[in-house]
């Protein structure tokens, strides 16, 4: 098996992030430190009623990546596994927070491992702080005027409010 040692690896942390969470910049902080470079990959998927419209998703992602030098945005549709061929990725990373996320990431690693065997998934644990945390919980907090200063950050609060107010 050849070395990997001598190979930038680039990684794919794909998810709808309608809205990005402080839970999702954990992973995102701690990936770009781990992998040499790391793409938050915007999920177009038709069958979500998401809140926030791609091109918004995207902003915001930019905005609050901006210092990870290594780290990009963008947007993917149809199969990860073709995505992250086109983008040469050779790792999908993926954040767990409950045994019921385990179950459902279970299948979708083995079912992407059987698409494409050379992409590993690679799970990575929320800080304890974000391990309840979910853009759902987020946006229904919002909708019912509750705190979430500390769930997301500032440009994401403030363009989350409103939108549901």
């Amino acid at each position: 098996m050849p070395s990997a040692a001598n190979r930038a690896v680039t990684a794919i942390y794909p998810g709808s992030f309608d809205p990005v969470t402080n839970g999702h910049l954990d992973l995102i902080a701690r990936g770009a430190m781990i992998f040499d470079r790391l793409i938050v990959a915007v999920a177009r998927n038709l069958e979500k009623d998401p809140l926030f419209e791609v091109k918004e998703r995207v902003e915001m992602l930019e905005a609050v990546t901006f210092d990870w030098k290594n780290v990009e945005v963008e947007v993917f549709e149809g199969l990860l596994m073709d995505y992250a061929r086109a983008r040469n990725a050779s790792v999908v990373m993926r954040g767990i927070r409950a045994v019921s996320d385990y179950e459902y990431e279970l299948q979708m690693a083995m079912m992407n491992r059987k698409i494409e065997p050379s992409i590993e998934t690679v799970f990575m644990l929320p800080g304890e702080a974000y391990s309840y945390l979910s853009s759902r919980l987020v946006k229904e907090l919002a909708r019912l005027g509750g705190p979430i200063k500390s769930l997301v950050p500032p440009l994401v609060e403030e363009r989350l409010r409103a939108k549901v107010s």
